[in-house]
Formats: C-alpha cells, sequence, structure tokens
C-alpha cells in the first residue's frame, strides 16, 4: 500500500526564484548518501500551481504554497521519484497527477495517475516536452518568467559538489553523480535509451531564448551559462 503519511523532514526554506516559480531542496528519507531532493513549483498564467517533484514541508511552508495557488497539478517526475506523492493526493484529493508514459506503471504502484504530461491542459507560462533518448521515463518543464526561460529537469541532469565522507565517496567515484552539471552513471544505466537523441535533446535545450537557469531535481541550480553547460553536458555523452 503507499505511504500517504505526511512525513515533514529537514528541508530548506522556500526559496522563490522569481514572480511564478519557488524552489525546495530537502534530503532523502531514510539517511543514506548525502543526496538532496527539489521540489519546484511553477504558477500557470490561470493562477493555477504545479508542483514537480513535491516534498512534504511544514504547516506553514505548505499554507504560503497554498496562498501561492491552487495545488493543481503533481508531477511525479519518473517512476522513482515518487516519495511523497500519494501524502499529496492525500492532501489534495483534486490535485491532477501526472508523470511521463514510461514512467506511468511505477507510479501508480502508488497513486492513480490522470494522464501523461502532454495531457495537461496548454498555458503560456509553463509548458512540457518530451526528451528524446529516455524512453519517455521522464520530461522537461519549461517555466516562462519576466527575468527569462527556466528549463526544469529530472535525473536527466544532476549538479552537486563533491562532499566528503563514505557518502561523498560513492557520489563521486560509484555513481558519479557529483563534480557539476552532468548525467550520473546511475542514470546512464537506467534512464539513458539513446545517446545520440539525448544529445540532440541538450543542444536543442541551450538554444532556448533567454534561459535563464537550470532547476535539476538534485541539489543545485545551474545559473553559470546555463546553455554552455547543456552542451557541456552533451559533449559529455
Amino acid at each position: 500500500m503507499p505511504d500517504a503519511a505526511w512525513n515533514v523532514l529537514a528541508n530548506s526554506p522556500i526559496e522563490k526564484l522569481t514572480e511564478n516559480l519557488w524552489r525546495v531542496e530537502g534530503p532523502l528519507p531514510g539517511g543514506g548518501p548525502p543526496l538532496k531532493r527539489v521540489m519546484t513549483v511553477a504558477k500557470r498564467g490561470d493562477g493555477k500551481l504545479v508542483i514537480h517533484n513535491g516534498i512534504a514541508l511544514d504547516e506553514a511552508s505548505m499554507k504560503e504554497i497554498e496562498a501561492f495557488g491552487e495545488p493543481a497539478f503533481l508531477i511525479v517526475p519518473n517512476g522513482f521519484h515518487r516519495i511523497d506523492a500519494a501524502a499529496y493526493k492525500a492532501r489534495y484529493p483534486k490535485i491532477s497527477v501526472h508523470c511521463a508514459t514510461g514512467s506511468r506503471k511505477r507510479v501508480e504502484q502508488v497513486v492513480p495517475v490522470s494522464g501523461s504530461l502532454q495531457e495537461i491542459p496548454a498555458d503560456p507560462n509553463v509548458r512540457f516536452e518530451a526528451v528524446a533518448g529516455v524512453g519517455d521515463q521522464e520530461g522537461a518543464m519549461v517555466v516562462t518568467s519576466s527575468d527569462g526561460t527556466t528549463l526544469v529537469l529530472n535525473d536527466l541532469m544532476f549538479n552537486m559538489k563533491h562532499a566528503h565522507g563514505f557518502g561523498g565517496f560513492v557520489l563521486k567515484h560509484i555513481t558519479a553523480s557529483s563534480g557539476g552539471p552532468r548525467i550520473s552513471r546511475v542514470a546512464k544505466l537506467f534512464l539513458v535509451k539513446d545517446k545520440a537523441a539525448i544529445k540532440n535533446e541538450l543542444i536543442r535545450f541551450s538554444e532556448i531564448p533567454n534561459l535563464k537557469r537550470i532547476v535539476v531535481s538534485h541539489h543545485e541550480t545551474v545559473t553559470d551559462n546555463p546553455p554552455q553547460a547543456l552542451r557541456d553536458v552533451a559533449a559529455s555523452l
């Protein structure tokens, strides 16, 4: 049975990136390697909220999000990013749950899925794009704001510094997850199906006009020349 408990961990305060884009970073439950997860909250033109990779927050933070807009769409980024999905559906019974088609079977093990990413109603501020080469396991969210455009990716790109201790050793040398923008060894094993196609997609994303930042689901936002970061990651494949 899915765990619908509202399990609040030691998450960061809400980071308000722009007028319609918020971000929260927090730990994974159960300890293990020092790997952080990221929730992105995007406000559509109609005022409704898209919650990407939902994380259970303390009550004051959730009330702040609810004042920001109606939580209307929950994006479960892939079949492995589903920890708090059932809890969000229990808190917001009317929320519409969406994921990439290739991840639907795993996501539906914990929460009913309303439809694919492409079935979310069109909006001028928040759109979803398929990512070729990943077996339709995850997609990309593109958010238009007054300061530019934000690309939201999931496991296709990590951006974390090297960490200390045994966990840091694992992330650096075993999973190859740390050390700046990159595709981790785990992603290459489970997500990457067609390297050439993914390389083309990363280059395509690098050409998004006025690309301001890349929010990833693990660790830091890419703000230092995001187009070049995408091209560098593409060249690493």
